[in-house]
């Protein structure tokens, strides 16, 4: 085996045909363009394959949550993170272009737009991004070839990662009937009382979010204005879940659970720190004017980055944290099942 043949150098250092080159206009940074997009696409092919394998993990009937393979989900989440903070820092490569250099070449693109970008799409959708939650749904499969459409519909008619997290979460088996009422009830009424004059109305939030008239006498919240209310990806059993994990992580057998939510939230922050920066790079390169595809430019990427925060329901969850002073004492038992010998 050979270096260059194994990578396949020849098609990969071959892949690069400036539009620029071909007018007979030649554009330096042209190049420096289609090697950072490449690059890009590249890192979306790692960040499937990472995710695809997660989920084939996660979408087991019974996940063993004390064997190695939960630890290979934390892995395999944090190189996720990992890759898009490389992806972060590609922009500050690109941003060494400036406007002018941009504009001797831009034109020639039309309509090609990283919009058109099949698998960062799909990527979305496979982390939990549903349909009904895109901004500008209605044409973002638009300017896709039929085939590229047809992997983002087939990827987005199987069970997502966000999925698969929920009922992963809702098979904690944390408490019985009586223990879960008893816990919530005191964790509710000790939440209470950490709130201040001008936070009370969390409470209702807690109460939507929780539902726990599932498990205690405590009636639920019922505002639709509620934040968590209406369609959620997160069931009231998985949040509950969540928040004891949260709680007690310094447990040994909820260690690698939080770092699962945590890593979630890294990926999701990641995310949305490289749709910031790329909403700026473009205000900065092209400032009010119409993207090469079509799109309204920095104004459609700033809707999208306050849309599509993937875990948002995760990240919300800190809203109902107390400090570990406050947190109810466990039982010994709890505390024996959470510890590192099994009973």
């Amino acid at each position: 085996m050979h270096y260059s043949d194994y990578l396949e150098l020849d098609k990969i250092l071959g892949a690069q045909h400036p539009e620029s080159d071909k007018q007979g206009q030649p554009a330096h940074d042209e190049m420096l363009f289609i090697v950072i997009h490449q690059a890009y696409e590249l890192w979306f092919h790692q960040l499937l394959f990472e995710t695809e394998s997660v989920i084939d993990i996660l979408g087991q009937p019974a996940l063993n949550d004390n064997s190695p393979e939960l630890q290979t989900i934390v892995h395999r989440l944090s190189r996720c993170a990992t890759i898009l903070k490389v992806l972060v820092h590609q922009i500050d490569i690109m941003e060494t272009m400036t406007p002018m250099d941009f504009l001797d070449f831009r034109d020639k693109l039309r309509p090609a737009s990283g919009f058109q970008s099949w698998q960062f799409k799909l990527l979305e959708a496979r982390l939990g991004l549903k349909y009904e939650h895109r901004f500008g749904k209605q044409y973002y499969l638009s300017q896709l070839r039929q085939p590229e459409i047809d992997r983002i519909k087939a990827g987005e008619s199987q069970p997502s990662l966000l999925q698969l997290l929920n009922g992963w979460l809702e098979r904690m088996p944390f408490f019985d009937a009586t223990t879960s009422r008893s816990f919530w009830s005191d964790y509710r009424l000790r939440y209470q009382q950490s709130l201040t004059d001008v936070e009370k109305g969390n409470l209702e939030y807690f109460d939507t979010v929780f539902q726990l008239s599932d498990v205690t006498d405590v009636p639920a919240g019922s505002s639709a204005h509620s934040p968590g209310a209406g369609d959620r990806s997160l069931s009231p059993a998985a949040c509950r879940a969540a928040l004891f994990i949260m709680l007690y992580r310094g447990y040994p057998l909820l260690q690698l659970p939080f770092q699962v939510l945590h890593q979630l939230l890294e990926i999701d922050e990641q995310l949305s720190t490289w749709r910031y920066r790329h909403m700026s790079m473009v205000h900065r390169m092209i400032g009010t004017r119409i993207g090469t595809g079509g799109s309204t430019g920095k104004d459609y990427l700033g809707s999208a980055l306050e849309r599509h925060h993937l875990f948002r329901e995760i990240a919300a969850l800190t809203s109902f944290l107390i400090e570990r002073k406050r947190l109810p004492q466990l039982d010994p038992e709890m505390e024996r099942r959470l510890g590192f010998v099994a009973g």
